[in-house]
């Protein structure tokens, strides 16, 4: 189950109470900054600009690929633990804009985690320690730590103890996936 606060709104749709919500120059900011990280090949400078001008806590060692879009309005309730990877195009979001109300929630993802190329996090998740998360897959709900997930709409498909026992056996008889 997402955590989202929900905000009940009248009259237009939500998002034409965008800047009630939210003030339009911080919306200005986050924007411009977002994109100079998106196209930045260097991490250190990601990192510090998502620390520095978007509030984002990013732990040491965290890499952010290139195109990855974070929540433009609410950069500041998304949390990355050290030593995770951000795949290519992927989505955090934040919030969310709906006809009868939005709905924001914090984002938290754990430290050594992989989250595959052209995802997208959905507001109010947990991603958990040392989890997978393939690549094009809706993170619509919590992730368990050490799990790895994937599709559309997200399904676990090994729990962090079927994964650590596959590692096992692979390691032990080595894969045969390649070998013909």
């Amino acid at each position: 189950m997402r955590r989202t606060e929900r905000f009940p709104v009248t009259g237009a749709n939500s998002l034409w109470h965008v800047y009630k919500t939210v003030p339009f120059w911080k919306v200005v900011r986050n924007f411009l900054v977002i994109q100079i990280a998106r196209y930045t090949p260097f991490l250190r400078v990601k990192n510090w600009l998502y620390r520095v001008f978007l509030k984002m806590k990013v732990g040491d060692q965290t890499s952010f690929a290139l195109m990855v879009m974070l929540d433009v309005m609410f950069p500041e309730k998304i949390s990355v633990g050290t030593n995770t990877v951000i795949g290519y195009n992927t989505t955090i979001l934040a919030h969310e804009y709906l006809i009868k109300e939005y709905r924001l929630g914090n984002v938290e993802i754990g430290s050594g985690v992989m989250i595959g190329a052209n995802s997208t996090i959905l507001p109010g998740v947990n991603i958990g320690d040392n989890a997978i998360v393939s690549a094009g897959t809706l993170v619509h709900k919590d992730v368990p730590e050490g799990a790895f997930v994937g599709g559309n709409p997200m399904k676990i498909i090994y729990t962090k103890e079927e994964l650590a026992a596959r590692w096992k056996d692979d390691f032990i008889y080595g894969s045969n996936e390649d070998d013909t």
